[in-house]
């Protein structure tokens, strides 16, 4: 336990150092004759946090909640999608071609007529998150659970155990470890369906912010709202991270 939290607190460090670096790199090139409406200042997209945080804490809240909602559905449909193709060949032979046709086509694409069919509100953007999201679990998973060890599941039945005991005891603590990394990547880049459908047509949300920003010349909104984004994205992918160690510390990567 004492060498796992010391891993954390150095990863931790080290990102702490990468990002004051990037900060100060930042500050310096500010410091030459670039005008602020190409990049402001770190201190000028700080007073823009402060000013702004109640507005900017209410697109915040939008965004989390698109995020969100994305992310589950689309985790519980790659799920659902790799056990129906690891248990149905015949299933397999069909779905995973329109799978790799999903994301074949740009997403940027599909954006304009997710906006026309669900509209304006946030039913488009979780479609987007959960057409972004749905690959890589639905890919990691299927490939988790197609290694699984004859062997193993030899022992089972050998042992009577039911197509539901093999499966909840055998397949998906074998799958357990590549469906996390399919949900670690799935959290990373949850953020860009939502943004990409606010892009596209929204009143709402920090991806409105930042359009709308970028309208009227105000670089320092615009980069706060990115901020709050990026600092999401890593929350996320964290809290992710965090849960995942705790379900399946037993497995070798999270030594």
């Amino acid at each position: 336990m004492k060498p796992l939290i010391e891993n954390r607190l150095s990863r931790v460090r080290r990102s702490l150092t990468v990002f004051a670096g990037l900060l100060l790199l930042w500050w310096l090139i500010t410091l030459g004759d670039i005008p602020a409406f190409l990049l402001p200042s770190p201190s000028a997209v700080a007073q823009a946090l402060w000013s702004g945080r109640a507005y900017l804490a209410y697109h915040t809240l939008i965004t989390a909640s698109e995020i969100a909602c994305g992310l589950g559905i689309g985790v519980l449909l790659g799920a659902a999608l790799a056990l129906c193709m690891i248990y149905s060949p015949r299933l397999q032979r069909w779905l995973m071609p329109l799978v790799l046709t999903s994301q074949a086509i740009p997403v940027f694409a599909l954006a304009p007529l997710l906006v026309l069919w669900f509209g304006f509100g946030m039913s488009a953007k979780v479609a987007m998150a959960v057409l972004v999201i749905f690959f890589p679990v639905t890919s990691a998973f299927f490939d988790g659970l197609r290694r699984v060890n004859n062997d193993y599941l030899d022992l089972a039945r050998t042992m009577g155990a039911s197509p539901w005991a093999q499966l909840r005891h055998v397949r998906l603590m074998a799958a357990l470890p590549a469906f996390g990394s399919g949900l670690r990547m799935a959290a990373a880049v949850a953020p860009i369906g939502a943004i990409i459908g606010e892009w596209v047509g929204s009143a709402e949300g920090l991806g409105y912010v930042m359009l709308n920003a970028n309208a009227r010349m105000q670089t320092d909104v615009c980069f706060a709202a990115l901020f709050i984004l990026v600092l999401m994205t890593v929350l996320l992918w964290m809290t992710v991270d965090a849960l995942l160690l705790r379900l399946i510390d037993w497995a070798p990567e999270n030594d």
